[in-house]
């Protein structure tokens, strides 16, 4: 897992989240609804935040796969091929 990936990712999902503890110790496991508190809603604009930032598309079905930091890391990486 690239260092650079994991820190905008991280950087991005921050204004979504509501446990700033979880984000202090953020990790490729860290789950992003339950650990992160991040709004299921708001999941929406994090990946449409993710296509811009790594200039992706992110399929709808691979969307629902993303439940943990390191599964949107390894998306993106996927992605970036």
């Amino acid at each position: 897992m690239g260092t650079e990936v994991f820190e905008k990712v991280v950087k991005i999902l921050t204004p979504y989240v509501k446990n700033q503890a979880a984000l202090d110790s953020v990790s490729a496991s860290t789950h992003i609804l339950d650990d992160l508190k991040v709004n299921s809603a708001r999941l929406v604009d994090v990946v449409l935040e993710f296509e811009d930032v790594f200039d992706i598309e992110i399929a709808d079905d691979d969307v629902d796969s993303v439940e943990t930091v390191g599964n949107a890391i390894e998306l993106i990486e996927s992605k970036l091929g």
